[in-house]
């Protein structure tokens, strides 16, 4: 009975052992398992190629791509075998294409929406221009505008625009019907409408939307530099690759990665000021589309 006593008393205890540990696991940030995969990641790439002797032109160590970062951003800025002012060049050219292409496609979204019948119009064109390769097309672009900066914005707005247009119809098509038609038997006008209820309920969509592009913008302006351009991160992989500076080009793709995340993350902080009052798991579903 005294050993049935004990079990019985220790039961709780455990329990809230069992609880404990788990509140410990929930309160450890996604953010750190992140981090934790990178240095295994790293650690098993740097291992792996000095123990199987991988040649430097095949698959660089990482350690040799810290060194071709260092030597990178170790120069004048305006030095063109440094990374600078490639990087100033190719930043400009995503940021500003970006807000080009998204643009277009938030204005083209929203004079769909507010008519079924440009809709019907429009979408046959929107799709068919969707289903084109933008690699194809984008040497054409280049011929028409030239080498400069107005060739690599029309790329990249090329391709940003159809991700913010696409999520934003589909945003303005989730909006209840039985919301607008309250909204109707008050008497409110397509402004008040579309200001009140079918903007707010497509926000994350548009921002679902905003986030796809900022993919998509980077890849646009490689894309474009490769083709033809003069400076950029695009120029100064082939100039790498050229020399069978492997370490280096891999340097650049990281530079890449990073203007991409730090593009993304800067939509997710807009994304949590605007839509402070949805919750942080619709607002993920919303994203997942």
């Amino acid at each position: 009975m005294a050993e049935i006593a004990t079990l019985d008393a220790s039961a709780p205890r455990t329990g809230q052992a069992i609880a404990t540990k788990r509140r410990r696991r929930r309160s450890i940030p996604a953010k750190v398992y992140s981090l934790i995969l990178l240095v295994l990641l790293i650690a098993v790439w740097e291992g792996s190629v000095r123990l199987f002797h991988v040649p430097s032109w095949l698959i660089p160590s990482v350690s040799d791509i810290v060194v071709a970062l260092w030597n990178g951003f170790a120069v004048s800025p305006l030095a063109r075998d440094g990374f600078w002012l490639h990087s100033f060049v190719t930043i400009s050219e995503t940021v500003l294409g970006y807000f080009v292409g998204c643009g277009l496609g938030l204005a083209l979204g929203v004079a769909i929406s507010q008519t079924d019948k440009l809709e019907a119009v429009l979408r046959p064109y929107v799709v068919a221009f969707q289903s084109l390769p933008k690699v194809a097309v984008a040497p054409i672009i280049v011929l028409w505008l030239g080498f400069g900066l107005a060739s690599k914005v029309a790329i990249i707005a090329l391709l940003t625009f159809f991700p913010v247009l696409i999520t934003c119809l589909a945003g303005f098509k989730a909006v209840e019907p039985e919301r607008i038609d309250l909204l109707r038997s008050l008497s409110a006008s397509r402004w008040h409408i579309f200001t009140k209820v079918k903007f707010w309920t497509a926000l994350p969509f548009i921002f679902a939307g905003l986030e796809m592009a900022a993919a998509f913008a980077v890849v646009g302006a490689i894309v474009g530099e490769f083709i033809g351009a003069q400076s950029g991160l695009g120029v100064l992989i082939l100039q790498l690759d050229s020399a069978m500076d492997v370490g280096g080009s891999f340097a650049v793709f990281i530079i890449l990665s990073l203007i991409g995340v730090g593009l993304s993350a800067v939509i997710r902080v807009v994304e949590a000021r605007v839509l402070y009052w949805l919750p942080k798991d619709q607002a993920r579903r919303s994203i997942n589309l």
